[in-house]
């Protein structure tokens, strides 16, 4: 084998290592998207995105008292969400206050709502 063919064997064998990273970090991505909307695939987890639309920041009270139900289960569903990179959180004093991590959420919920919508 000469030089000019082990070179182009290295070029080739570089491009594959490329593909492979890019269908790794593709992979990756698909794998967080579809952990998100299993996080958010929850009746009040939905509601509460609803509530943090149009940049909002809310603190647990806030949000538990807005949607009548428990303090310890919206902390559950934040903490899910949270964890599965929906919401970021900020704590200040005493409270915590809850935002989506990305404004491009919004328009997940946005389709959702309009999808739903049978009129």
């Amino acid at each position: 084998m000469n030089i000019s063919t082990f070179v182009k064997i290295i070029k080739i064998l570089n491009m594959i290592q490329e593909k492979m990273k890019i269908t790794e970090l593709q992979t990756e991505q698909l794998e967080l998207a579809a952990n998100m909307l299993k996080a958010i695939a929850h009746p009040m987890r939905m509601a509460i995105l609803g509530l943090l639309e149009d940049g909002k920041k809310l603190s647990v009270t806030e949000i538990h008292e807005l949607l009548n139900i428990e303090q310890s289960t919206t902390s559950h569903h934040l903490g899910i969400l949270k964890d599965k990179g929906v919401l970021c959180s900020k704590r200040e004093g005493k409270n915590t206050f809850y935002s989506l991590k990305s404004q491009n959420l919004q328009n997940i919920v946005e389709c959702l709502s309009k999808c739903t919508d049978c009129n």
